[in-house]
Order: structure tokens, then C-alpha cells, then sequence
């Protein structure tokens, strides 16, 4: 079979699954943010055009978070249409075998999941971000103030980030070894170049011990520049400190500076399997009920399938969210929490795809 040059049937399955997923995606997520915003419209003290802009933020987040069940839902839809319908039925009359009838769904319930996996790569990530400072009328709140953490066997205080323009102001970077401070370096600002940062107007103050470990005396001298904080990007900073979101290619990068400076990195690899491994139950969860629901129309109740169908996917899916809360938390580590369970849906969706061929 050819991509380029697909079978009818392929055609008719994979366009009649893709309407029904863009009429469930696009209604919930429009849905989402509409109830979003009849929420919050007292709080919305900002004018019309950005209030229409807080409604596509929130879209957008709606989108992230319901695609997975999106999947599924179009799934249930399509496959009980088909059946109550006889469709299915005359497919099998002629020959095809469920496996080869579930690679159109399949093929593009793998798109879509890799389409958000990639927008999740970009800004998209920040559309909550975003909705939340249009929500306190923070148009230009962009600065961080107060930051203090580890920079290899350094500690670093800094005044004020300015993420947007990638600016520092009043940084302070002092060395410790044992109980005693080796020397400082106070800086005015410093700028990032995009792999480091370039601190201007630097004063280095360096203490000299004696013998006895009693400081003596220290030495200052001045720099017009000093490099420092390699791998610190002005949106690390600002996710790490703030508490905001990032995307999966800066979720990467902060678990290897984390990783590099020794500091429990699970909140961000939560937030990557969020993002890439934990959709994963979408596509195992479409094979499983595939295979589960009824082919026949004279062998189900439509209104109990349905229920059922809704009802199970909904559970799984709380509970792998809240599986990730509790990742997040670092009560328990996320690859306990996200990793396991998916991992053990997927062996019994290949489980059922192996074994479930011969069986109506």
C-alpha cells in the first residue's frame, strides 16, 4: 500500500475518523475556553482585543490538554457509526481484517499526537502563561526579581531578569569553600548572548587566608566583562523561579543544567512526560477499543457501549493526570508515574492486537 496512493477504504476511514476528530477537538477546546472565559470575564480588566486574545490563548491551552481524549472520543464515535450502520460489517463481509481497518484510524490518531509534540516544542507551551498574565492585567509583566540559586560550586543573587530582553540587573555571584568565602563578583548587569552571560562593569573581590584560616586581606579589581552562567536561559530562569511553563526543547535543557549542577531535576521531567509520554495513552487506548467494542450492531446496546466507553476512557485518563500531579510533586518519581503505567497499557494494546483478531 502506498501512502501517496492509498485504497479507498483507507481514504474513506482515515477522512471519516479525521472529520470526527476535528468536530470533537476543535468543539471542546472552543467549549473550554469559552466557559473559561464567562469565568473570569469580571477579572478581564483589559480591553476587547485582548480579551479576544485571552479566549485563543485559552483555546490553545484547551487544545494541549483534550487532545488525548479527543483521540479516543473519535475513535468511540467512528467506530459506533460504522457499526450501527452496518459498515463494519460489510467490511468484514469483504475481506478485511480489523488490523488492516484500524491503520487509517491509527495512522492518523499518530499524526495528530506527533502535530501536538511538536507545537510543544514552540510558544505553544506558553499559551497558559500568557492567559494568566492577561488575566491580572499584567501586560508587560515580565520581569523577575529576587532570584538566588547554584551555579556550579558558585551561588548567584540577582535583582531583576528581564526574560523578553534577556537582561540582568545587579548580579552577585559569590564562591564558598567549607565556611569560607573565596571570592565575589558584583556585576551591574549582564546580558545573555544566547549561550552564556556576559556580566558588564564587573568588581571582583577575591579574600586571601592565613594559615590559621583567619582572613588577611582581599584584593578588588575590575573588568569590563565577565563570562558567566553558561546554560542559563533567560526562560530557564524564569520557569525555574516562577513557576512558569516551558517547552519540551527548554524542559531538555533545564534537565541537563539541572542534572549538571547536581539539583533534583523531577518537576521538569515531569513536565516533559506530560508532554510526550503520557498522550501516549490516546493511541493505546484507541487500539484497545478498537478491538473491544462490538463489530456487529445485533451484539450492543449503543447506550451502554457508549457510557462504558466514555466512562473508561475517563477514569484512565484522571488517573494517569493525577499519577502526574503526584510526579510533579516529587512524591513519588515520574518515571513511576507516567513512564509504568503507560508502558503497561501499551503491553496489553499490543496484547489485544496480537491475540484479538479471530474474535467478533
Amino acid at each position: 500500500m502506498s501512502l501517496l496512493n492509498p485504497p479507498l477504504y483507507f481514504r474513506y476511514l482515515a477522512s471519516y475518523y479525521l472529520k470526527n476528530l476535528f468536530a470533537i477537538l476543535f468543539g471542546l477546546a472552543f467549549a473550554f475556553a469559552a466557559i473559561d472565559y464567562f469565568q473570569h470575564i469580571q477579572s478581564l480588566d483589559i480591553p476587547g482585543n485582548y480579551k479576544v486574545l485571552y479566549i485563543f490563548y485559552m483555546w490553545q491551552e484547551a487544545l494541549s490538554l483534550l487532545y488525548p481524549l479527543a483521540i479516543v472520543f473519535a475513535l468511540i464515535m467512528t467506530k459506533l457509526s460504522l457499526v450501527k450502520h452496518n459498515t463494519m460489517g460489510a467490511f468484514h463481509a469483504f475481506g478485511y481484517s480489523k488490523r488492516r481497518l484500524l491503520q487509517p484510524i491509527m495512522l492518523i490518531a499518530m499524526l495528530t499526537y506527533t502535530t501536538f509534540v511538536l507545537l510543544h516544542t514552540t510558544s505553544f507551551s506558553y499559551a497558559k502563561d500568557k492567559a494568566s498574565q492577561l488575566l491580572k492585567n499584567q501586560l508587560n509583566a515580565y520581569k523577575v526579581n529576587d532570584l538566588f540559586f547554584k551555579y556550579n560550586d558558585t551561588f548567584v543573587y540577582m535583582k531583576k531578569l528581564d526574560p523578553v530582553h534577556k537582561r540582568l540587573e545587579d548580579i552577585t555571584i559569590f564562591k564558598v569553600e567549607g565556611h569560607k568565602v573565596q571570592y565575589t563578583i558584583h556585576a551591574t548587569h549582564a546580558i545573555f548572548d544566547g549561550e552564556k552571560w556576559d556580566a558588564k562593569n564587573a568588581t571582583l573581590k577575591e579574600h586571601i587566608y592565613g594559615p590559621k584560616g583567619d582572613l588577611l586581606k582581599y584584593t578588588i579589581s575590575h573588568r569590563d566583562t565577565i563570562e558567566t552562567l553558561r546554560g542559563y536561559k533567560p526562560k530557564i530562569m524564569e520557569s525555574l523561579y516562577e513557576g512558569k511553563a516551558l517547552n519540551i526543547v527548554d524542559a531538555i535543557n533545564t534537565w541537563q543544567l539541572l542534572d549538571q549542577q547536581h539539583i533534583d531535576s523531577q518537576k521538569i521531567r515531569a513536565s516533559i512526560y506530560e508532554k510526550v509520554i503520557v498522550p501516549l495513552f490516546a493511541p493505546a487506548m484507541l487500539l484497545i477499543l478498537f478491538f473491544k467494542l462490538p463489530f456487529h450492531a445485533r451484539m450492543m446496546s449503543f447506550g451502554s457501549v457508549v457510557a462504558l466507553s466514555l466512562g473508561v476512557t475517563f477514569v484512565i485518563w484522571g488517573v494517569l493526570f493525577g499519577l502526574n500531579q503526584i510526579g510533579s510533586n516529587g512524591v513519588v518519581a515520574p518515571e513511576y508515574t507516567a513512564i509504568l503505567p503507560i508502558a503497561l497499557l501499551w503491553v496489553y494494546a499490543i496484547y489485544l492486537y496480537l491475540t484479538d483478531e479471530k474474535t467478533i
